[in-house]
């Protein structure tokens, strides 16, 4: 993320669109899960990196194509870059406490 850049308005929006899309498998949205990495706006764009719990998630796809449909309905939103990444591997640790509690994991 660059240090100058100042965030704005559509930065949250788009932290709030990436909570509506929820995990079929799951039922928890991947911003709980820990799904997503960074969100930055530049321009008129929204870069995303995201995770999947594994490289081969089979749900890659759905969750990609449901992002990028809640993304693009952002005012002053005109395009928007999602990368799936890797680096670093999710892990169990990347859920907030909210979703450990409803999974019945330790907080």
């Amino acid at each position: 993320m660059n240090g100058d850049r100042q965030p704005d308005g559509r930065e949250a929006a788009a932290w709030t669109a990436l909570g509506e899309v929820i995990d079929p498998e799951l039922g928890l949205p991947i911003t709980d899960l820990g799904l997503i990495y960074e969100v930055e706006v530049v321009g008129r764009t929204v870069v995303v990196d995201m995770t999947t719990t594994t490289p081969l998630c089979p749900l890659t796809t759905y969750l990609t194509q449901m992002a990028e449909s809640k993304l693009i309905t952002i005012e002053g939103i005109d395009d928007v870059t999602l990368n799936t990444v890797h680096e670093p591997p999710w892990t169990p640790d990347m859920m907030s406490a909210h979703a450990r509690t409803i999974l019945g994991m330790p907080t």
